[in-house]
């Protein structure tokens, strides 16, 4: 198995046994006028992050790894978030919006809103996963867990906004349930200030993965599209 240039130490990976995940790249998280942005966060950072993973994800494509995207989402009537009773009701960004601030009700990733749709510029192609969520983690009450080990799916690459919420709920559970998670420094962009990223990436290399950019893996796609 070819070994990557990973942080804190470079990893072995079997890319026959590999997938990308792509978390939550909908307009919501990176689009001006979306979630993230009305909620004052600055997404000026987002736009590297679209053109790092759509390099990845072509490539990724041409080697025939899978590409899983996680959307989160929630049906118009909020019959899917949890409820009053729910800490999600309360703490989940786009829940607490909607419920300060009534005008955004159904608009804050709702199913079919332009908010909750992810960027054209990263739209799946026939073939690849797409599962909806409802948490910040992506194997919450999804089957994700099951979509991946029915494909034998081992090592997962991570990307995604925000590192620092879904991005990073998800590799912790996926480092739960035996997955080898890798994260692409590059890839992603946190909910808040550098500050914020790099304590994910901090957090990903000591206890739960590893990190690396997508110039050190995009070699490693491209020999296997050949």
């Amino acid at each position: 198995m070819p070994k990557l240039n990973a942080k804190p130490e470079p990893i072995e990976v079997d890319f026959q046994k590999s997938a990308i995940v792509v978390v939550d790249m909908q307009n919501a998280f990176a689009s001006r006028g979306g979630m993230l942005d009305l909620a004052g966060v600055d997404v000026s950072g987002a736009p590297p992050v679209v053109g790092a993973i759509r390099a990845t994800i072509d490539s990724a494509r041409a080697a025939v790894l899978p590409i899983v995207y996680l959307q989160m989402g929630y049906k118009p009537d909020l019959s899917n978030s949890g409820g009053p009773t729910s800490p999600n009701w309360h703490k989940e960004l786009a829940m607490h919006l909607m419920h300060t601030r009534p005008e955004l009700k159904g608009k804050l990733l709702t199913e079919g809103t332009w908010d909750f749709a992810i960027v054209d510029e990263l739209a799946p192609l026939p073939g690849d996963l797409v599962v909806v969520k409802t948490r910040y983690s992506g194997f919450a009450g999804t089957t994700l867990d099951s979509l991946l080990r029915v494909r034998g799916i081992r090592y997962l690459f991570f990307a995604g906004i925000a590192a620092n919420v879904c991005v990073e709920s998800t590799l912790r559970d996926a480092s739960f349930l035996d997955y080898w998670p890798i994260l692409l420094r590059d890839g992603c962009m946190a909910a808040g200030s550098p500050a914020v990223q790099e304590s994910t990436f901090f957090n990903v290399e000591s206890f739960f993965g590893w990190t690396m950019s997508t110039e050190d893996l995009l070699p490693h796609l491209n020999s296997r599209a050949g």
